[in-house]
């Protein structure tokens, strides 16, 4: 345990195995297959308490500061920054990278964890600890908040491109009945 060394050196090894868990959980997270970032899984559906992501808006005012926080362009250089098409597939993309990103940030905030763990309750575990936690909670609430967006626009296109369909059939049937 780094409890024996001096308050400045445990601050820098815990600091740099900080960097390395953070880099080490960004190849875990691009490595990992599609299916475990699904956003039908429990871990990615919105809570009733997130009422669809108003919460974030209303209470943690998200639209006045997501966009100042920097991004990350993820797996195969997919940008989260602006929607740049509204074909289900994309929204799809899109979604996927939400889970991807709040995956990502999870495992990163689970390094709190273990630095109590090799540390133990000392003022750089709870230092560190509190820094990395504040450093990703945000962006965890992003991806969450923007993934409910997405959803909700996803299904409006769904129920738009059902109702031309339909009315496609219609006019099709009026015209052979005619």
């Amino acid at each position: 345990m780094l409890k024996e060394q001096s308050a400045v050196n445990a601050f820098f090894i815990n600091f740099i195995f900080g960097v390395v868990w953070h880099y080490a959980v960004l190849f875990v997270c691009i490595s990992l297959d599609n299916c475990i970032f699904s956003p039908q899984r429990k871990m990615y559906r919105c809570h009733k308490w997130e009422r669809g992501g108003k919460f974030y808006s209303d209470v943690l005012k998200i639209n006045k500061w997501k966009d100042t926080l920097p991004q990350h362009i993820g797996k195969d250089g997919f940008s989260k920054e602006h929607i740049e098409d509204v074909s289900i597939e994309y929204l799809d993309r899109f979604i996927l990278e939400t889970c991807r990103g709040e995956w990502n940030h999870k495992m990163n905030c689970a390094f709190a964890v273990v630095l109590f763990g090799i540390n133990g309750i000392t003022e750089v575990s709870v230092i560190l600890s509190f820094a990395t936690v504040a450093g990703n909670v945000p962006f965890i609430f992003i991806q969450r908040y923007n993934r409910f967006r997405l959803q909700k626009l996803r299904n409006t296109i769904i129920r738009k491109l059902a109702r031309q369909n339909k009315a496609v059939v219609c006019t099709a049937e009026n015209e052979i009945t005619e």
